[in-house]
């Protein structure tokens, strides 16, 4: 089965092209640059052994309750009638022991980027945050949002089999923008559902955030980042970063900005210390870096903010 990678891989395949995924299972791709699959028409075909694999194109995988290939972690489901995978450029996904008569099943979305160059999704690709969201963030679908993606992957199909033509980029890429959009509404269905488990990860967040400044890891190991505290959570820094976006109405970088600030005002009360002092304990090497944040977000300069109070 495919599960996330988090160690150094003895051997990793690359999957270059749509076909490259295609001809694992024994199918092949109707569109060199984008295709859909039913998976359990197919079987695995792969006798090399590997530890891993690197898409290199986006992809997104339909499982059905708890018989997913994919492996989620121990996250509880919102619903059991399905689980979105979305996968992007460059990711690993480890490889554990799959048998000859592994038989796959749920359904596959695969399109490269070459598909999307020189359109609006080409320049939106990047808003769908969740293709960088770790597997065990994936989408729970209900029954009645299962039904919309598959009839999303049904209209795809339909236009892959009737050819290319100059019509066909539009049409694929406009189903692609529509169905993207539906997973959007999605997820902010699935932070709404999980709101007491997303209240728990915020107030972790901020307690911890105040622990890195006020403990002194601030001064030893620099500015607060994202990455940290999206580690601290065990969550991916994008889906770390939705979270807080939606629980806060705020990113995560400027609570983290706005908890400098606020325990900035309180050091500059104190006149025994200087200007130079405080940036290094809330983690600036530079102290000219912190007055310029401080400027940005106060309107004074530390020292004139002192003066002033």
């Amino acid at each position: 089965m495919f599960t996330e990678n988090k160690d150094a891989m003895h051997k990793v395949k690359d999957l270059l092209t749509v076909n490259d995924y295609c001809a694992g299972f024994s199918m092949s791709a109707l569109h060199p640059l984008v295709s859909v699959l039913d998976l359990s028409t197919g079987h695995w075909a792969v006798q090399e052994k590997f530890d891993a694999v690197r898409y290199h194109f986006f992809g997104v995988f339909l499982k059905q309750g708890q018989q997913c290939v994919l492996s989620y972690g121990r996250q509880n489901y919102d619903y059991q009638d399905g689980t979105l995978v979305f996968i992007g450029p460059g990711q690993l996904v480890n490889i554990t022991h799959l048998d000859s008569d592994f038989k796959p099943s749920g359904h596959a979305l695969l399109f490269h980027p070459d598909l999307i160059k020189g359109t609006t999704l080409e320049t939106t690709i990047d808003k769908h945050s969740f293709f960088s969201y770790n597997v065990y963030e994936a989408l729970h679908l209900s029954q009645k949002e299962r039904e919309i993606v598959l009839d999303c992957f049904d209209n795809i199909q339909f236009e892959l089999s009737q050819g290319i033509d100059k019509h066909s980029k539009d049409l694929l890429v406009s189903n692609l923008e529509l169905f993207l959009k539906y997973c959007e509404r999605f997820y902010d269905r699935q932070f709404i559902t999980r709101d007491t488990i997303n209240v728990s990860a915020i107030k972790q967040f901020k307690a911890s955030l105040s622990d890195y400044i006020l403990s002194g890891k601030a001064k030893k190991l620099g500015i607060p980042s994202v990455n940290y505290f999206a580690n601290e959570l065990q969550l991916s820094p994008n889906y770390f970063g939705d979270l807080v976006k939606k629980e806060t109405g705020q990113s995560a970088h400027d609570c983290i900005q706005a908890k400098i600030i606020e325990v900035a005002k309180e050091r500059i009360f104190d006149h025994n210390i200087s200007i130079g002092e405080i940036a290094s304990e809330l983690g600036f090497k530079y102290p000219q870096h912190f007055t310029r944040l401080f400027k940005n977000k106060v309107g004074y300069t530390p020292i004139e903010y002192r003066q002033l109070n």
